[in-house]
């Protein structure tokens, strides 16, 4: 029997922990719904409350995450890796993988070695800059401040997503050689989530591409922007992964290259 709804989340922690466990079996709502004790409707709504994302949205990025770890890990091809996944079509897979990921699957694969060179490139970028465009009339500028739960020595990426989960290409995003300050101009009128995550420098390759255990951050409330108006300076805080952390989909590799590829293009303007 469902309880009456309340703002105790301990039933939403049971089920992820389930869900973390089950990720391979079929998940239905239903079934989610009788661990938390709480009607189908309720219960996602609730979790939608506590964690950003519906039930089985969250499911659905866990799952994605799962075919990142198997197109590094494993020789499966990437139809076998689909079906693993719960995705009968080939092509519906690789659709959904490129727009939350942001390269195909085959890409992926292929990006280890591109990302060590990367990782190289940026450890030896002794003027990371700052990237600014002017800003247009009605747009704003987000600022504020990074720090870390604990001790961390490499850059960081930080950027504004549009839903509550790091996947695809942010809508404004950067990189920043170290904890402090952080500013994105010209942001248009919108809603944006703002995440974050971290690459130590005595990181290997296949930590950050499949990045479970770094750092990271993630704001649990949009940021509104409205035209001419000042937007609230932002004080974020890295921490060690939890579990109910939505999974960090979007390739960092891919993050990377796009910035070099920015400060390259800067560096050749002057």
């Amino acid at each position: 029997m469902a309880k009456e709804v309340t703002d105790d989340y301990s039933g939403i922690d049971e089920v992820i922990a389930y869900i973390h466990k089950h990720i391979d079996e079929p998940l239905q709502l239903s079934r989610l719904a009788d661990i938390a004790l709480y009607s189908p409707f309720h219960f996602t709504r609730i979790f939608k409350e506590k964690i950003g994302l519906s039930p089985m949205y969250y499911v659905s990025a866990l799952r994605l995450q799962k075919a990142k770890d198997l197109l590094l890990q494993t020789n499966l091809t990437i139809r076998d890796i689909g079906l693993e996944i719960g995705q009968q079509s080939l092509g519906t897979f690789t659709t959904r993988f490129t727009e939350r990921v942001g390269v195909t699957p085959s890409e992926f694969r292929r990006s280890a070695q591109e990302a060590e060179a990367h990782f190289k490139s940026l450890r030896n970028l002794s003027d990371w800059g700052t990237m600014s465009s002017v800003l247009l009339s009605g747009n704003s500028t987000i600022e504020g401040e990074i720090c870390s739960a604990v001790p961390f020595d490499g850059f960081i990426l930080i950027g504004l997503f549009a839903k509550p989960i790091p996947e695809g290409f942010p809508l404004y995003g950067t990189l920043l050689p170290s904890l402090g300050r952080f500013r994105f101009t010209d942001v248009r009128p919108g809603t944006y989530y703002l995440m974050a995550t971290s690459v130590s420098w005595e990181m290997q390759t296949k930590d950050f591409l499949l990045p479970h255990a770094t750092l990271r951050t993630r704001a649990h409330a949009p940021i509104t922007v409205q035209p001419y108006t000042p937007v609230r300076y932002q004080e974020v805080m890295l921490h060690p992964a939890r579990q109910d952390d939505p999974p960090i989909l979007v390739s960092l590799p891919l993050l990377m290259r796009n910035f070099l590829h920015l400060k390259n293009q800067s560096g050749q303007r002057k």
